[in-house]
């Protein structure tokens, strides 16, 4: 499905949308985030956190935009490719809002 390059470019700027808009979200939401929850390292916890986050809404977009069915087109792993190739850019988004 993502080889479709106008659905790519959409769930590209899904993505990059979401990473801009991670540091005012974790400014509002996890001010404290070891005392919210039990973690070593808040930018690898927030990290996995936000892969997940970006993954549902991004399975969500690509379902609702095309009226895919769940069953047959959409490819979690191909989303999470598209995801994994912003790693740096959301790993310094969550690094900016922490600091």
């Amino acid at each position: 499905m993502l080889h479709d390059s106008s659905i790519r470019k959409s769930v590209d700027d899904y993505v990059k949308l979401r990473i801009r808009e991670i540091p005012s979200e974790i400014h509002q939401t996890f001010p404290n985030v070891k005392k919210i929850w039990k973690c070593e390292n808040s930018v690898d916890f927030l990290y996995g956190y936000y892969v997940g986050k970006i993954e549902e809404g991004t399975l969500h977009y690509l379902l609702k935009a095309t009226r895919a069915s769940a069953g047959g087109f959409v490819d979690i792993f191909e989303i999470r490719g598209v995801i994994e190739t912003y790693r740096t850019d959301l790993k310094n988004s969550i690094e900016k809002a922490l600091s």
